[in-house]
């Protein structure tokens, strides 16, 4: 895949940005799920210790840019670098696929639910994307792939730290 070819909000593309440093590409689930939310609100308690590794976050979301930068204020990350995908194009092209039923609705996926919504994150019905979308995470540094994570079920609680530490060490 040509990382030249995929633009950020900013103009900037992939390939670029990650000669200047790791860039962490996280493909989101849509802004109603309680699960994309919890993802916003770990990356953004992570935020100064991702910066200073020398990362740059970028989401992968299916909503306009302006809802989506709606939603990264209200999870502290007010200038986040973003692109937005609502045909689910960029997804495909990663190979992330859309969920079955045990991967979206499965036990642990209800029972990590509870526990997300124990910590204040609150889930909505409302629908701002493809609800079947899978989501996933994708490491660059110098124009190549250096780690990934692609969820199994939706409710799947990446390991950031362990993630990024193949372009900080």
């Amino acid at each position: 895949m040509d990382l030249k070819t995929i633009k950020i909000n900013t103009e900037e593309n992939l390939h670029d940005l990650s000669l200047d440093k790791a860039v962490m590409l996280v493909f989101l689930r849509h802004f109603g799920c309680v699960f994309c939310r919890e993802a916003l609100f770990d990356l953004a308690k992570k935020k100064e210790e991702i910066d200073a590794g020398n990362v740059e976050l970028v989401f992968v979301h299916m909503a306009t840019e302006e809802l989506a930068e709606s939603y990264f204020s209200e999870f502290g990350l007010p200038d986040v670098k973003h692109i937005s995908d609502p045909e689910c194009e960029l997804y495909a092209k990663f190979g992330l696929v859309k969920g079955n039923f045990s991967q979206l609705f499965g036990f642990n996926t209800w029972v990590r639910g509870f526990e997300a919504r124990k910590k204040g994150i609150r889930w909505t019905m409302e629908k701002i994307g493809d609800s079947l979308q899978m989501p996933g995470i994708f490491l660059f540094r110098d124009g190549q792939l250096r780690n990934s994570y692609v969820h199994k079920t939706v409710s799947d609680r990446p390991d950031y730290n362990k993630l990024i530490h193949c372009c900080t060490a």
